[in-house]
């Protein structure tokens, strides 16, 4: 819940949305890019508000129905500052799904692994490229926070990329 309590918050915390926003920029920006999904935020919303992190109000727009307009709380603006703080300092070892694999890696022929290392690392050139053109384009002019993600995730793309490239010629 702390993961989704900080994203909640940080979303509120940049300004008031409705659910709907909320889950939408989940959906479209943060899953893409921090490989965060949330399946309902309506029920994490509302521990939120019976803790006092944040409160909600019925709000109207133009022809839309009446919907819910969450805000955060002072109260609110303390915990996600918190969960920020802890997050930075989070040292918790990342985990790829290349780990497993590697374990048991001596169970296939060498030419077989070279042959599977190889195509994954050819899969990671390709979403390595992806991500440049993205940072080259002008999408992320407007969004220094999305900019770092990306960067960080091509980061590691290339040092396990490198890695990869390495293990193949010792195999």
């Amino acid at each position: 819940m702390i993961e989704q309590e900080f994203l909640l918050l940080g979303l509120l915390r940049q300004s008031p949305k409705h659910g709907y926003e909320i889950k939408i920029r989940i959906r479209q920006i943060l899953s893409l890019f921090a490989g965060v999904d949330l399946k309902s935020i309506y029920y994490p919303l509302k521990i939120l508000e019976k803790k006092g992190l944040l409160d909600k109000h019925a709000g109207k727009e133009g022809k839309r129905p009446e919907r819910f307009i969450y805000r955060l709380t002072e109260k609110g603006k303390t915990r996600f500052d918190e969960l920020l703080n802890k997050s930075l300092l989070n040292f918790k070892r990342p985990q790829f799904s290349l780990d497993l694999s590697l374990y048991f890696l001596d169970y296939l022929k060498p030419a077989l692994s070279r042959r599977r290392l190889a195509a994954r690392l050819m899969i990671l050139k390709k979403i390595s490229t992806s991500i440049r053109e993205t940072l080259k384009s002008k999408k992320l002019k407007n969004s220094i926070s999305l900019s770092r993600i990306l960067k960080h995730n091509l980061w590691l793309l290339e040092a396990e990329s490198e890695f990869l490239n390495t293990l193949i010629k010792e195999i």
